[in-house]
């Protein structure tokens, strides 16, 4: 599932391309709002509210949100008047028109079409978004310690704490802090720094498609732990654990080196 840089980015792509402009087609390809149309609206932005897109459409109609979430297989592209979608018809949710570009949602794991007033029904749950105007360090870590015993990994997941880290941030954040992700979030010495760091990695990332944590580009080089089953520690050389972590059907990979960090 994209970061919440990636969905940042995803907003910006959408935001340039499309608002301010008159929307000539709408197309919502879900059963709840398929016969909606909203031709000859204007699409004023489009936001991001963690790993959530919220797109802004006022006319005639009324003031609405188109809500969205990638999931795990959605993505948003922008194109130009003759330029072909390059993905079959089947897998479009949502198409976006204006007199010079489309936007095309593909494979979404969200589409629904709100009232304005209605946005905190669908976002309202969320906490402090480390790339939003919401950005609260202190609400973060209240948020983070209400269950203490807790293990880290699952709290730095969960959205109701802090929105926009998924697994890469939460594994390269528990390894750059020296906490086996499985710790009891209330064990946690700094929890500040931990979410002072954690709006550093994603702010430093939101504007280069590959997330670097190491400073090394290089390919295998970019991550100090994630996805390196089965390799060694950047660090220290010894061989990467991994676990899943979680309720189970929501549970996510983790991985995490024992020396550099051990059980708490």
């Amino acid at each position: 599932m994209p970061e919440g840089d990636a969905v940042w980015r995803t907003a910006q792509r959408l935001d340039r391309g499309l608002s301010g402009r008159e929307l000539t087609r709408t197309d919502f390809r879900v059963p709840a709002i398929a016969t909606v149309d909203l031709a000859g609206s204007t699409l004023t932005e489009t936001v991001s509210r963690g790993k959530h897109l919220l797109t802004r459409i006022d006319g005639a109609a009324g003031a609405w949100t188109l809500h969205t979430h990638l999931k795990m297989e959605g993505s948003w592209r922008v194109f130009g008047p003759a330029e072909r979608w390059g993905k079959p018809e089947h897998l479009v949710r949502v198409v976006l028109g204006t007199a010079e570009r489309t936007a095309v949602g593909f494979q979404l794991g969200v589409v629904e079409l709100v009232p304005r007033e209605r946005e905190d029904d669908v976002v309202g749950h969320l906490g402090p978004d480390l790339l939003g105007p919401d950005w609260d360090e202190q609400e973060a870590v209240r948020r983070l310690l209400v269950d203490p015993a807790r293990p880290l990994g699952e709290a730095l997941l969960d959205q109701r704490n802090l929105a926009g880290i998924g697994t890469i941030y939460r594994t390269e954040l528990c390894f750059l802090t020296g906490y086996d992700p499985r710790t009891p979030v209330g064990a946690v010495a700094d929890p500040l720094r931990m979410v002072r760091l954690a709006r550093s990695m994603l702010d430093q990332n939101r504007h280069q498609p590959q997330i670097c944590t190491t400073g090394d580009k290089r390919r295998g080089r970019s991550l100090w732990v994630y996805g390196r089953l089965h390799q060694r520690c950047l660090r220290c050389g010894t061989p990467i654990e991994h676990a899943e972590l979680g309720e189970p059907g929501r549970a996510r990979v983790a991985y995490w080196c024992p020396r550099c960090q051990p059980p708490r």
